[in-house]
């Protein structure tokens, strides 16, 4: 297939079965008009499933919604009615074509008014959660789509294009977030739509800012493409990296003159990793001492200060579905009834229509022999 570009790498968040991907509130606009056969329409689908499984689903970390368009618009589910994987894919199956017209631009303004609001299961602008929407069409619009799409962009809504066979570039374009290069995309066929599924997980997961090296003392916290410190039971300091306890305008001099016990008493409570330490990651108070630990997903070297990634796959893959570690390296596998094309990192489903001189047809999930 041909891609209009390839998709540069975002933020992060925490893991997600071999994922590290920011939580967003994500909503699909899909053509189901006429121009788009049933088979093309399952496929859309698939490349839906394939994308629900990159992502880490859940109340707290991403949400999904669906809007279906063709004449008319109708909202399948929203931001808020699934937190489950499952439930989630097996709503995607049940989705069935509108048919006729292609009405995106009514398909925008639906979303932007129906399902981006708090009451429709997207999270408060305070929270800084990241509205995103992805349009797969395959037609030239029916009515205005750059109006609307200006004003879904202007809300908060970063707006990805995915034009597939005739799809109208110009249109996509008018759609799509800026820069284009990284917003617009397409695809010959539905039959290869699936291959979008790697560049929507490169667009959706990225590095760790934190992993990648910090010097927040107590607690770093992922912030798009960096990170913040904060501090816990503390206040930060104002280098914005270091913390200091929130009475620490009290001098040790006059806490020593103002103890009535022994100065074993008075500097018991001192926080020991506040006076400086060697840890890489966190360090936590022992006593007189302090210890030294890592954070998710690595651990502690032989010096007992440093931290190294636990394993080789949560260094970053390429792998489409599954991540496997070996000896000093990985190999990438593909879930249940996919089969691992000749790259070695992506997969493809398996068709499976004619077996045992017998003819199957694919209905939802499986396959009926007659």
């Amino acid at each position: 297939s041909q891609l209009q570009h390839n998709a540069a790498p975002s933020a992060s968040w925490q893991p997600a079965s071999n994922c590290r991907n920011r939580p967003i509130d994500l909503v699909f606009i899909i053509d189901s008009s006429r121009s788009v056969r049933p088979a093309e329409f399952e496929k859309a689908k698939e490349f839906l499933q394939d994308m629900v499984d990159s992502l880490e689903i859940g109340s707290d970390a991403t949400r999904v919604g669906l809007v279906n368009y063709a004449s008319t618009v109708q909202i399948e589910f929203l931001l808020k009615t699934y937190f489950d994987k499952l439930a989630l894919k097996q709503a995607l199956v049940r989705v069935e074509p509108l048919a006729s017209g292609t009405m995106t631009g009514m398909a925008i303004k639906s979303a932007m008014e129906k399902a981006f609001t708090v009451g429709a299961g997207a999270r408060a602008g305070s929270m800084n959660i990241a509205k995103v929407a992805i349009i797969v069409t395959d037609g030239r619009p029916q009515d205005q789509v750059e109006e609307v799409s200006a004003a879904a962009r202007a809300s908060g809504i970063e707006i990805y294009a995915v034009g597939v066979d005739r799809a109208d570039m110009t249109s996509l374009r008018l759609m799509a977030s800026q820069p284009h290069d990284e917003h617009v995309f397409y695809v010959e066929t539905y039959g290869v739509i699936e291959k979008l599924t790697s560049k929507f997980r490169e667009t959706l997961c990225g590095l760790d800012a934190c992993a990648e090296g910090h010097n927040c003392q107590h607690i770093c916290v992922n912030s798009g493409k960096s990170y913040n410190c904060k501090c816990l039971g503390y206040v930060l300091n104002p280098d914005q990296k270091t913390c200091s306890r929130k009475n620490a305008n009290i001098s040790v001099w006059d806490r020593l003159h103002s103890a009535t016990d022994s100065c074993h008493c008075l500097f018991s409570d001192l926080d020991t990793c506040a006076h400086g330490h060697d840890c890489q990651h966190i360090c936590v108070k022992n006593g007189d001492s302090y210890l030294c630990m890592c954070h998710e997903g690595y651990v502690l070297n032989a010096d007992k200060k440093t931290c190294s990634r636990s394993t080789t796959c949560a260094q970053g893959h390429d792998c489409q579905h599954i991540c496997v570690n070996t000896a000093d390296s990985y190999i990438c596998k593909c879930h249940l009834g996919y089969v691992l094309n000749a790259d070695q990192k992506t997969c493809s489903r398996k068709h499976l229509y004619h077996f045992n001189l017998k003819t199957c047809s694919r209905k939802n999930l499986d396959f009926i022999c007659r």
